[in-house]
């Protein structure tokens, strides 16, 4: 896979990502006013533990990634993060 088509498969993973929480939490905002690196609990989309057990289940249900306890804590700092995790989940799964 050339570098291009890697920066677009990951910009499309986190566009993905931004619409599952724009959609499953019911924003009433565009998934586009969500940065990469912006802060989604506590500070920035002040989002809450409900919130993010929420997105769990939504990425588990729409890419086949489980979400542990353990994994949340580092991994909703950012859009950029849950890609990092998501990417890292379906490598493990293809070796």
């Amino acid at each position: 896979m050339s570098m291009k088509e890697k920066v677009a498969e990951r910009a499309q993973l986190c566009q993905s990502i931004r619409e599952i929480i724009v959609d499953r939490l019911m924003l009433d905002i565009s998934a586009d006013y969500i940065s990469n690196d912006q802060p989604l609990v506590g500070r920035g989309l002040e989002l809450d533990s409900i919130d993010s057990l929420e997105i769990s289940v939504a990425v588990n249900m729409e890419m086949d990634v489980t979400i542990t306890d353990e994994d949340s804590s580092t991994i909703f700092s950012s859009v950029n993060h849950l890609a990092d995790f998501i990417e890292r989940a379906k490598e493990q799964e293809e070796e």
